[in-house]
This record gives structure tokens, C-alpha cells and sequence, in this order.
């Protein structure tokens, strides 16, 4: 079964974009930074699903290039799968574009790969490994 994991937002500063989730008395996490991805992150959660805001730490990050291009904004949406390898490998066979060719672990230690807006009606669709296994 796949459910919204969370909607990724980009922000210049998660300080300064995390007030109003605050205001609204929503729990925030502590901040992680996930290093391949080069970006700075805290995970508000909300129902089932989360909101993860998502500050560059690099000029070169993915997040930096996005901010540049669009400003902040919703970024991505992630999918909860329940078995990655299979879901990645049955998109690969029907040739729907893929971010990159492997899996890779994020903040958490989750699984996740990106599939690419041209296959995706034009949002950038993140897929998670579903924790339940």
C-alpha cells in the first residue's frame, strides 16, 4: 500500500520558515543534515504525514540550485512503498526516468530514490521505503 510519507519544502532558512508550524503548536524535529544531499532538515510531523523543510548547506546542494531557480516552495513529494528494489526495478523495466540508478539512504536512515519530473506530470516524486518491513 503506498500513503504520503511527506511533502519536502524548500527554505532558505528553517529557522526563520519553521515559526508558523510553531505557531500552530506542531512538534518539530531536532535538525539532521543528510550529507549526500547536502542539505539541512527538520521533519514536522502532521496525521499520518510529515512536512520536511529543507535548507541547502552547500551552494551546490539540489535545495541551492531549486531556491535559485524558483525560490522557496514545495520541492518534492515522497511516496511510502513497501519494497523499493521492486518498485525501482518494475519503473526501470516500463522506462519511466529515474534521478539516479541507486537507492540511496537519507535522514532517519531510510531508502529513497527520486523519479524524475518528466515522468512524473512534472513534480519531482520522491519514494520511500516503507519502516513496517
Amino acid at each position: 500500500m503506498f500513503n504520503i510519507d511527506h511533502l519536502g519544502i524548500a527554505v532558505k532558512s528553517i529557522a526563520a520558515a519553521k515559526g508558523i508550524y510553531e505557531k500552530l503548536g506542531l512538534k518539530i524535529s531536532p535538525e539532521e543534515i543528510v550529507e549526500g544531499e547536502q542539505v539541512k532538515l527538520v521533519m514536522i510531523p502532521v496525521g499520518e504525514s510529515r512536512l520536511e523543510l529543507l535548507e541547502p548547506i552547500s551552494e551546490s546542494s539540489p535545495i541551492a540550485r531549486f531556491l535559485a531557480k524558483r525560490g522557496e516552495g514545495l520541492h518534492h513529494i515522497s511516496l511510502r512503498v513497501p519494497d523499493l528494489a521492486a518498485v525501482v526495478k518494475k519503473l526501470k523495466s516500463e522506462g519511466v526516468r529515474l534521478v539516479s540508478n541507486e537507492i540511496k539512504v537519507g535522514a532517519g536512515g531510510h531508502r529513497y530514490m527520486f523519479v524524475h519530473p518528466s515522468s512524473a506530470g512534472g513534480v519531482l516524486l520522491e519514494l520511500v521505503e516503507s519502516r513496517d518491513q
